[in-house]
């Protein structure tokens, strides 16, 4: 017989929209577990954009004088270069009027351990690594529950096979875009279009690249690099199924191109193997509903993006505070209706299809580059807008950084801190950067 384990609430997944759920919620008097299957937080392909409403709400829960600490670059607005060779500022976020108005570059590991350890500091916060939830538990239509084990495999200790049951009035799914249980909840998606893939992989250097995070290179080879301490993360993007094909060519190949693209590299590319380029399947998709009885999606599990803008990390965040401030009273009184569940999906509705939609335009404008078609660059029109009207630079920057509807952390969640000005907060470089 598997053990049973009781709960206000089961979390499966513990990336950021997991977290900061698990965390406010807990804030709330509401008893959370939060399942991770990894042992740590530690890997290379995770989305380093922390966007200025997060940083807001890590000023809400009296945490940004910890974040202040994290290596990071800050990015004060989002450039391609236009038809005259010149750059075009498409989004400007020191236009919002918020306490930090800029994006930063910062390791999500370190991101999701400060939550973590906040976290420790809740009697109401259970956090499991290394355990994975296997599969949910039914009674009739209503989710009741979840099954998980042991997700550790070494050579020397197989995997342990002793199942823990998880009974909860609410289970959250915030397992990815490949989630198990969405799927097995039978929770239809839509697709949205993507023509591109990525390769990612990193490069041991001390060399210092320019100031931007933009995509950079042509003709079929285009590449973003995210510098962090003692390596770069590069990620090449590539038209979508051209995985083998690509290989065939062979290492050299790679490695001039990202010389070519980036010369400061051209001393250490050598050292990159293809069996240390990973791919990416990107896809993008929305859940068409994010629930059913006893189980909520939010995250990537809901609405997967593309890595290009850097926008799933915020809409995952902010997904996470309003199951908080939306399901923190109905997860207390143990009684979760799925009127909750649909109020929840509908406040997050708007902002989700706008980032969608802003997603797809800068889709359009890179995709053409990765397919060896023209340069990146944005529409004749909006480069127009964006130059003579530059107060219109604010629309798209509040899309990206706040979304349609601002989520605040509920007052039970809030914590007194010590709040940096923008002008003060510790940061390794600033950039404008592109999609």
């Amino acid at each position: 017989m598997a053990d049973t384990e009781h709960a206000d609430c089961i979390i499966s997944g513990g990336g950021p929209a997991g977290i900061v759920a698990g965390l406010l919620l807990a804030r709330g008097g509401v008893r959370v577990v939060v399942l991770e299957k990894h042992k740590d937080f530690f890997r290379d392909f995770r989305g380093d954009t922390i966007h200025p409403s997060t940083l807001r709400l890590l000023d809400e829960l009296g945490l940004y004088h910890q974040f202040a600490r994290i290596a990071h670059r800050r990015v004060e607005g989002v450039t391609l270069t236009g038809r005259s060779g010149e750059d075009v500022l498409l989004a400007d976020f020191t236009r919002l009027n918020l306490p930090h108005p800029f994006m930063t570059i910062a390791p999500q590991w370190d991101f999701l351990d400060l939550l973590a350890k906040a976290g420790e500091d809740e009697p109401n916060f259970d956090l499991r690594m290394g355990v994975e939830a296997t599969s949910l538990i039914w009674d009739g239509d209503r989710v009741i529950g979840l099954r998980a084990r042991n997700s550790t495999v070494t050579e020397a200790a197989p995997p342990n096979e002793d199942i823990v049951e998880f009974r909860a009035p609410l289970v959250i799914a915030a397992d990815g875009r490949w989630s198990k249980a969405r799927a097995e909840a039978e929770l239809s998606v839509r697709e949205l279009p993507s023509t591109i893939d990525v390769w990612w992989f990193r490069i041991d250097t001390e060399a210092v690249l320019p100031d931007s995070v933009a995509p950079r290179g042509g003709d079929g080879k285009v590449f973003v690099a995210i510098p962090r301490q003692g390596h770069v993360q590069i990620a090449r993007l590539i038209p979508k199924g051209a995985d083998a094909r690509l290989r065939a060519e062979g290492i050299e190949a790679l490695r001039g191109a990202v010389a070519a693209t980036y010369p400061e590299l051209a001393d250490d590319v050598g050292a990159v193997e293809l069996d240390d380029v990973k791919l990416l399947d990107v896809r993008r998709n929305e859940a068409r509903r994010w629930f059913v009885d006893g189980l909520l999606c939010i995250g990537d599990s809901a609405h997967a993006m593309s890595p290009l803008g850097g926008v799933g990390v915020n809409l995952a965040v902010q997904d996470g505070v309003a199951v908080a401030r939306i399901l923190a009273e109905p997860l207390r009184s143990g009684s979760v209706r799925t009127a909750d569940l649909r109020r929840l999906q509908l406040r997050r509705l708007p902002t989700t299809r706008a980032v969608e939609l802003l997603q797809s335009a800068i889709h359009r404008m890179v995709e053409p580059a990765v397919h060896g078609q023209r340069p990146i660059r944005p529409p004749a029109p909006v480069e127009w807008l964006l130059t003579t009207f530059p107060a219109l630079t604010r629309v798209p920057a509040r899309i990206l950084g706040v979304g349609i509807t601002a989520e605040h952390a509920p007052d039970f969640a809030r914590r007194s801190g010590f709040p940096q000005s923008a002008s003060t907060a510790n940061t390794s470089a600033t950039a404008r950067s592109g999609p």
